[in-house]
């Protein structure tokens, strides 16, 4: 299989930036000629293998970072974007979406705000949304859509949250619980943990610093709880100033944001990165094995693969994803090729959706993107029950995987035929952007697609996709 040449204008701009070089500068740093920089960051040509061996050595780059980025996840967002009606006769090929995600990101990154913000103007007029009527409305993104994002494109990984997690874990006796660890910090500041046996799951009381946790709860999830608040109480400084970087456009924005930063930093904390990392590689991700060693639940476990992806020290790149019982995603996150779609549910295909018929058991799934991409899939059913008879409870499914090509990593994948390619089955990211023409499990036609239907004949679909 030919190797893949390496593009990363982008990144070599960004990098001359961050240095505040001149292209003549760095090009005599990398010991190329001006000209050949000024191709390499216009994508005219490829970065060569010399020049990653100087950008590492002159500048200690971590090479990985020139193959990886937003690239991809920006190119199946405008995939998704233009798929809209409102291109449906101007719509650019692919490789044109590649040399923009390429070349300018920004400016894809404000093309995908700009049909955001078109489509809830749309959605709100459709339904007669009484919010146009009031004054000094604006489009914007949904907060929850404007975090998710954020989390999207910074591949799940906080690196500076992750290591100040990491060292809070570190710093004390680590063959301790770290709940002991949590609860001994709370005290020191003085804080008084109670838990009681009605109420939220966590409930502070700054005035009284008084910490409550339901005695309900799972064990993992009163540890996770502990750490959240150590989060918010001694790293709001480093919250805040993730917070400031991110510059969202509104304060609810902001505050979903910041309990999501403080609950990575509490994953990262019951599952500090070096630890975890060398367990995982050492039972081969079973995630059983690393549940029971780390004291967290399997969602836990799965979450926190996913983010392993820290410079230099990076674990198999997986994507993960939860959806509800009605197929919506309310979880995605991806370190892989393979993006899910921003609007709409999953592939119907996927097997995360069969995990609901059978709870409390691991099922595997060799798939196939659209573009020849192969992964295994590992889903489960998960629930969160509410401690008494009368409390609703929880149901969802998780869904983690990766790329074929790490298999041998993994436990789930002894005794699976990854050679045979009819093992595989076809799957896609959604209907309204899949390029499948004879899907059985079709919901809609997809958008960028001319439509040809014979009332004589049917087949698979009652239209025939072009």
């Amino acid at each position: 299989m030919p190797k893949r040449k390496l593009y990363a204008g982008a990144k070599l701009r960004e990098l001359r930036g961050r240095l505040e070089l001149t292209q003549k500068s760095f090009a005599e740093k990398l010991g190329v000629s001006l000209p050949y920089l000024n191709q390499m960051e216009n994508n005219n040509r490829p970065i060569s293998a010399a020049v990653v061996l100087a950008l590492a050595q002159e500048f200690g780059l971590d090479v990985t970072e020139l193959s990886t980025g937003d690239a991809e996840r920006i190119v199946v967002d405008m995939r998704e974007a233009l798929a809209d009606p409102v291109f449906a006769e101007s719509t650019p090929p692919l490789a044109d979406l590649r040399l923009v995600a390429s070349n300018a990101p920004a400016l894809a990154r404000a093309f995908l705000s700009l049909h955001r913000a078109y489509r809830q103007t749309h959605e709100r007029l459709a339904s007669l949304d009484e919010a146009l009527g009031r004054e000094g409305s604006t489009v914007q993104p949904s907060p929850w859509e404007e975090v998710r994002d954020f989390f999207h494109y910074c591949d799940n990984y906080l690196d500076a949250i992750d290591r100040a997690a990491e060292r809070f874990a570190t710093s004390g006796d680590t063959s301790g619980d770290i709940r002991d660890t949590a609860s001994s910090h709370l005290s020191d500041l003085g804080i008084t943990v109670h838990f009681q046996k009605t109420g939220a799951v966590r409930s502070y009381d700054p005035t009284g610093k008084v910490l409550s946790l339901s005695d309900r709860s799972p064990a993992e999830t009163q540890r996770f709880q502990l750490l959240h608040q150590v989060a918010l109480l001694s790293h709001n400084d480093l919250l805040e100033a993730t917070l400031d970087l991110a510059r969202f456009q509104t304060e609810e924005a902001r505050g979903i944001a910041k309990i999501g930063l403080a609950n990575y930093f509490a994953g990262a904390a019951l599952m500090p990165y070096a630890r975890f990392l060398a367990a995982a590689q050492e039972h081969r991700h079973d995630l059983e094995i690393l549940a029971d060693r780390f004291g967290a639940s399997m969602e836990q476990v799965a979450h926190r693969l996913s983010t392993m992806q820290r410079p230099g020290a990076k674990g198999v790149p997986f994507f993960f994803v939860r959806v509800d019982q009605a197929g919506t995603i309310t979880k995605r996150h991806s370190a892989t090729r393979l993006q899910f779609a921003r609007f709409g549910g999953a592939c119907p295909l996927w097997n995360v959706h069969q995990a609901f018929e059978q709870p409390e058991r691991f099922l595997r799934q060799l798939a196939e993107t659209p573009d020849g991409v192969r992964y295994l899939c590992l889903s489960r059913a998960v629930s969160k029950p509410g401690g008494s008879f009368h409390a609703p409870v929880q149901r969802y499914a998780i869904q983690l995987g990766c790329e074929i090509r790490h298999a041998e990593a993994l436990v789930y994948a002894d005794g699976m035929d990854i050679s045979r390619r009819t093992a595989f089955e076809p799957i896609g990211i959604s209907c309204r952007i899949c390029e499948r023409r004879d899907c059985h499990q079709r919901a809609v036609p997809p958008l960028e697609r001319p439509l040809s239907v014979d009332p004589d004949t049917r087949g698979v679909l009652p239209y025939r996709i072009g």
